[in-house]
């Protein structure tokens, strides 16, 4: 392993917005564009007041990190972040809503990419975990579930199978 890479435990974030495809055939691109670089705004000073990072942007989705002493923090700002991103979408017209996958665990963190243009990044199982969840709004895993406070356990539901949390407001009605 290169002497600039790591193996160290993150809590490893996917979001996106529901419905974008749809929404960016009835708009022009600079509309979707503008759209885009407000909502990767929100999502930047959101992740970095909690002490997390984005580490890449692709589209309308986003891939996150808080290391391990920061979860409970990036749990509670991603909890708030939903909800704030799906009143800009309303705001805004869009039927978008903001989807959150997160899953805790071990990856190769450091430099990668293209000799003379590598930037940070993450690589590993959790990465492709937390990108598989299935989610309608806010999923967490059972090993990010675990690291989190009892307090803030208390604000997620059980679903199976496969086993994840889901935010109380995102559990499908009986």
């Amino acid at each position: 392993m290169s002497e600039t890479r790591s193996e160290t435990s993150q809590l490893i974030v996917f979001v996106d917005l529901t419905r974008f495809a749809v929404q960016s055939q009835r708009v022009d691109d600079v509309e979707i564009a503008d759209a885009l670089d407000a909502f990767y705004e929100q999502v930047g000073a959101s992740v970095q007041d909690a002490g997390g990072r984005v580490l890449k942007c692709m589209g309308d989705a986003l891939l996150i990190a808080f290391d391990e002493s920061h979860v409970d923090r990036g749990v509670e700002s991603l909890l708030s972040l939903k909800d704030a991103v799906d009143q800009s979408m309303a705001q805004r017209g869009w039927e978008c809503r903001l989807v959150v996958k997160a899953h805790f665990g071990t990856v190769v963190s450091g430099p990668f990419g293209p000799a003379g243009d590598k930037r940070y990044d993450v690589i590993g199982k959790t990465v492709n975990v937390a990108a598989a969840l299935d989610a309608r709004g806010v999923a967490l895993s059972v090993t990010a579930f675990r690291k989190l406070s009892t307090a803030l356990r208390r604000r997620f539901k059980k679903h199976t199978p496969p086993v994840t949390y889901i935010r109380l407001q995102d559990r499908r009605p009986r």
